[in-house]
């Protein structure tokens, strides 16, 4: 029965309908060739589960260099091998993946980070922390970790033990390491704490002891950074392509190379002026973590890194990276750029110091060579007017580019080279100290510049004939001034001259030249020791040339000449001239401003007197003429003897300032056990003319069994 015609449907629409339904269609298949076939590899990509990390990426430390703009430490850009537990997947067996990685860097010979104080083998013994930063750290993971462990481990075992022993049926077996009656947490033995880590770190009993302490060596300092809620350390640094090859190519789980930069240095000289970078310890981490420093940073451990701290770390970058599950870097994108530390200007002069080191190892491997004894040294040569610090060596010294490898036999070396003599070495002053007491005199109105004194050779203190002291000329000088004193180094009037001043007087001047308290040096320093009296006693006559116990380093006996020098101004002993920002753009600091800290009011005749026994000494008839004649300036000087009492060989120092009509520079010299001062009288003036003649040093000849005062 056909419809009617009102209920037909309209043959339009039916077309209108028949377009939409291929219209949908199209559609579909459109969408589904895009998603499938177009971008069908990237949403597989995206499809796969994705995990997020947010790295520190460490600065680049600022570059050191000389007061020419000479490069000293600059950075090479480095990759490192960092194990990161974050990436081992669920199932993954820590204690495996370090092991498997540990012993990948043993076979291609790379040093791996293992601070460990234990042999690598058995019979286990306790060796020597790698770094003062490695011994902090490891003695707060002892004390806040694993000791807290094993006294829980044993009380633990102790109260199964009394269990089982209220009831028969419970049985628990015996445990020699925890019921052994000798095991102190706080003190154990080599092997214990092997056993111990081995324990705490559920390394399997089937891994050899050996294997046990490389992985000890890594999850230690794991544990350390979890408190800290990171997982990543870095297990070895400056590794080459060849590692990341085998690395990229062999899965190694937990594995991950990152870039870095490395200290790199131009000169083996300064070492100690220098120092060096290490990891960052725990105390350094809880008091910087909030200038953005890592687990992982790199600090100044010592010298010019370690002063200099706050403008050469820069500013620490922050990357994002995206890792699929199958541990591959899909994306990274850093959300801060990380900055460079500044460039720091020493007040050194790179080739200046490289030469008076050259000329201080030379004088002491002689008289080595000569004599067989041992002996350390030092050099400081200051600028007058500034305190700027020209050179600074200590010998012996070492490389710095080698010296973490070399950390074990240079830190237990008996001649102590990692010993910075030049403001640690502490010395009896001897003789150098008589000008100061000169100005002391002269300054008090003790005496006079025209009081002429007798020397008979022997000085006896007044009303006691007991105490007594010799001259070092046994028949005595006669009449003497005081500029003839000095010249002359005449102990009977300078040794008058403190028994006139008395020793808190002379003490007073002593503390005004900067002697016996620290200089203010960046790098830091010892304070000395002023001479005092014993309860009844004065000793101030034998104080007064540089006797009387009290010592001093050589840097402070370099800015007391430099002060003397200067006409009173004494200025704080420094090795920083301007700091400027990485790209050279910006001035961040200048030490041309500096004043003086101290300005002791001296008569210029005074000083001119004083000074001029100084000028004498270097002339024709002085002690050390027949080494200055050959100085290309004139200067002025003074050699000291510092007694040590019994068989042993005397110090030998010196003092020094040129050119004497403008003084410019102050020189001071320590030779431990290096006699009455010949040696040093040649050094010194090697030096001189190092400094005041660029193109060559003049050598001087050492005269056959000369005795110097």
């Amino acid at each position: 029965m056909d419809r009617p015609e009102s209920q037909k449907l309209p043959k339009h629409r039916i077309v209108v309908l028949v377009l939409l339904i291929f219209a949908v269609l199209a559609c579909y298949f459109t969408v589904m060739f895009n998603l499938q076939i177009v971008h069908g590899a990237e949403y597989r990509s995206q499809s796969v589960s994705q995990i997020v990390r947010t790295t520190t990426v460490e600065a680049a430390r600022g570059n050191i260099t000389d007061r020419n703009g000479n490069l000293i430490v600059g950075n090479q850009q480095t990759y490192t091998l960092t194990f990161d537990a974050s990436l081992l997947p669920d199932d993954a067996d820590t204690n495996e993946a370090i092991l498997r990685l540990v012993n990948l860097c043993i076979e291609n010979n790379v040093a791996y980070t293992d601070n460990v104080p234990l042999s690598a083998d058995a019979p286990f013994t306790y060796t020597p922390y790698r770094s003062s930063t490695a011994e902090s750290n490891f003695k707060r993971y002892l004390e806040k970790t694993l000791q807290p462990w094993l006294e829980k481990e044993i009380e633990k075992h102790r109260n199964e033990l009394a269990a089982a022993a209220d009831n028969p049926k419970k049985t628990v077996e015996a445990d020699p390491f925890l019921e052994d009656p000798a095991l102190d947490p706080a003190n154990l033995t080599a092997p214990q704490l092997l056993e111990a880590m081995r324990r705490s770190f559920d390394i399997d009993e089937t891994v050899s002891d050996a294997d046990a302490r490389k992985i000890a060596a890594v999850r230690w300092e794991l544990a350390l950074r979890r408190e800290y809620a990171t997982s990543a350390y870095i297990l070895a640094e400056n590794v080459d392509i060849n590692l990341i090859t085998l690395i990229k190519n062999g899965d190694y789980l937990g594995a991950d190379i990152g870039l870095s930069s490395a200290r790199q240095y131009e000169t083996t000289a300064a070492a100690h002026l220098l120092g060096y970078v290490s990891a960052i310890s725990k105390e350094q981490y809880d008091e910087l973590k909030d200038k953005g420093y890592s687990l992982n940073a790199t600090v100044g451990a010592a010298g010019v890194e370690a002063a200099f701290e706050e403008y050469l770390h820069g500013t620490n970058g922050v990357r994002i990276s995206n890792t699929n599950d199958s541990g591959k870097v899909t994306s990274e994108l850093y959300t801060v750029e990380p900055e460079p530390g500044d460039t720091v200007e020493l007040t050194i002069d790179l080739e200046f110091q490289e030469q008076v080191e050259a000329l201080l190892a030379e004088r002491v491997d002689r008289m080595t060579a000569e004599d067989g004894i041992a002996r350390g040294a030092a050099a400081v040569v200051e600028q007058i007017g500034t305190g700027e610090i020209l050179a600074m060596a200590s010998y012996p010294t070492y490389d710095l580019s080698t010296f973490r490898q070399d950390y074990t036999e240079l830190s237990q070396d008996p001649s102590s080279p990692l010993l910075n003599r030049a403001t640690m070495g502490l010395y009896p002053p001897g003789s150098t100290l008589k000008p100061l007491t000169a100005i002391a005199a002269l300054e008090e109105g003790v005496t006079t510049t025209t009081e002429k004194i007798r020397d008979t050779g022997k000085w006896t203190y007044p009303g006691d004939s007991k105490s007594y002291f010799y001259c070092w000329k046994r028949t005595g000088h006669g009449l003497q001034n005081i500029t003839q004193a000095i010249t002359n180094s005449c102990n009977y009037f300078i040794g008058e001259m403190g028994y006139r001043l008395g020793m808190e007087k002379l003490r007073e001047y002593l503390t005004a030249f900067g002697l016996g308290e620290k200089t203010g040096i960046e790098i830091g320093d010892y304070a000395g020791t002023l001479p005092e009296n014993p309860e009844g006693q004065n000793q101030a006559p034998w104080a007064a040339f540089g006797q009387s116990n009290q010592l001093y380093t050589p840097l402070q006996l370099a800015n007391y000449v430099a002060t003397l020098a200067g006409g009173g101004e004494r200025y704080t002993p420094h090795l920083l001239k301007s700091v400027r920002s990485y790209d050279n753009s910006e001035l961040v600091y200048s030490s041309s401003e500096m004043e003086p800290v101290e300005t002791i009011d001296i008569d210029s005749k005074n000083l001119e007197a004083v000074l001029k026994g100084m000028l004498g000494y270097t002339q024709p008839g002085g002690q050390v003429y027949s080494y200055f004649k050959d100085c290309v300036v004139t200067a002025g000087a003074k050699t000291g003897t510092a007694q040590l009492g019994g068989k042993k060989e005397n110090n030998g120092v010196f003092v020094a300032f040129a050119p004497y009509d403008d003084p410019e520079i102050a020189v001071a010299l320590v030779i431990e056990k290096g006699g009455s001062g010949a040696a040093l009288a040649e050094t010194a003036v090697g030096i001189l003319n190092a400094y005041f003649s660029k193109d060559e040093i003049a050598t001087t000849i050492i005269g056959e069994n000369e005795l110097l005062r």
